[in-house]
């Protein structure tokens, strides 16, 4: 085993100075697992099977969970590519132990960064300090076999002695509390990835609202210059498909919020496009928990920026709900209002016609067999849900999760809506 050097006494980085991609985290206390797993979540229990599958030495592997469990690690830093510590053993003086893993390149940084900004379900669950397996594969965050390379002052030749095992079992600890320590082992800070995501997420909105821009009339200049009789006014502008935007409101003294404007401003647009297009205020027969979901689907983003995970946290502690119940909701919202928020919430057994005729016309169409239940079609990672309007909802999960997420656009004819979610 190779050793390492002592830290010097004035090496020390001053503890007032953040830095993103360097975490000290205080010892953890004694820890006994009921159950026999050291670690409580997957990508914990992952973590400590890349450990156990490396191991040589049984007998000091068990040693080493044995350290871990009596709380014998200090004080543990997490910087990319190393995790460090003191592990207390036999004599007096604790030994310097560290376990090194690959960092991951920018090209498999941009392919996990760009699946998890293009997935609201995968926004929401790492905001929850949640990895969703389908994310994690996208990178190989997880360590494999071999990946897990350890370091120790001990004079132990073990691959790896009980020091080493001791510092990856607190390790996994660590993972299930926050895994933004994974994506830190991997070269990445939390606010790193945080403000990428955010960047993503606004570029991709600023795309939708572009794309959507109605042209404007117009009049020729020479027109409006020439002497005579003016021209004649142009026609109304048509009514938009959406509300636009109220601008952005910076921070004064004494001046109020600039959020609750901006959502004052945003609340007054949606109303005044419905009283335009309709001649009705569908706000007013709303239950608070539909007003919020509305409120929640006004405001851009999926609750990335400081602002927008504010809005969602207030949100849904004002319901009685999680942040993740609220981005389900908000995304079956724009989905198809809400009619999208009934059909994510509302089973119901609907008469015979359309839905019985719904699964010949999906395998007439090569899709494969969809379980009914209810008002649902089901395969193991799809979805089909028939409303009280007529239309069919998509819904997708990672492959056997049953955690549904709204996609794609409402259809009268399943296969179509079914076309729609995937064509995504």
């Amino acid at each position: 085993m190779n050793r390492s050097p002592r830290p010097r006494a004035g090496g020390a980085r001053p503890a007032h100075l953040h830095d993103d991609r360097r975490r000290t985290f205080p010892p953890l206390g004694p820890h006994q697992a009921p159950d026999g797993r050291f670690a409580a979540t997957w990508w914990g229990n992952a973590w400590v099977e890349a450990l156990e599958d490396t191991a040589l030495d049984p007998a000091r592997l068990a040693r080493g969970r044995a350290y871990a469990g009596r709380g014998l690690v200090d004080a543990i830093t997490v910087t990319p590519g190393r995790v460090v510590a003191y592990v207390h053993g036999t004599r007096p003086r604790p030994y310097r132990t560290e376990i090194r893993l690959r960092t991951l390149g920018d090209d498999q940084w941009e392919r996990f960064l760009d699946t998890a900004a293009a997935r609201p379900d995968h926004i929401a669950a790492l905001l929850d300090k949640d990895v969703p397996h389908a994310l994690a594969a996208v990178a190989d965050l997880l360590p494999a076999v071999g990946d897990l390379v350890p370091d120790c002052s001990c004079p132990d030749d073990g691959y790896p002695c009980k020091h080493a095992a001791a510092l990856c079992y607190q390790a996994a600890r660590l993972l299930d509390e926050d895994p933004f320590v994974l994506f830190l082992m991997r070269g990445r800070g939390e606010q790193e990835i945080l403000a990428d995501l955010t960047r993503r997420n606004a570029a991709r909105s600023a795309a939708e609202a572009g794309a959507s821009a109605p042209t404007m009339p117009t009049v020729p200049a020479r027109a409006a210059l020439t002497a005579g009789a003016p021209a004649p006014l142009p026609p109304p502008l048509p009514v938009p498909a959406q509300p636009g935007r109220p601008p952005s409101y910076p921070p004064a003294p004494e001046a109020p919020d600039p959020l609750s404007l901006e959502l004052l401003a945003t609340e007054a647009a949606a109303r005044a496009h419905t009283f335009l297009t309709t001649g009705q205020d569908l706000v007013a027969t709303l239950t608070p928990w539909q007003d919020a979901v509305r409120l929640a689907a006004a405001h851009p983003g999926s609750g990335l920026t400081a602002s927008t995970r504010a809005l969602y946290r207030d949100l849904a502690a004002a319901m009685d709900r999680t942040p993740t119940d609220l981005a389900r909701a908000v995304a079956a919202w724009r989905q198809g209002g809400l009619a999208g928020l009934t059909v994510l919430e509302e089973t119901w057994d609907p008469p015979a016609g359309p839905f019985d005729r719904a699964r010949p016309a999906l395998l007439a169409a090569d899709y494969p067999a969809f379980r009914p239940w209810h008002n649902h079609l089901s395969t193991r990672s799809l979805q089909l849900r028939y409303g009280r309007d007529g239309l069919w909802y998509g819904y997708e999960s990672d492959l056997d999760r049953e955690d549904w997420w709204p996609r794609g656009t409402p259809d009268a004819d399943p296969v179509g809506a079914l076309t729609a979610l995937l064509s995504r």
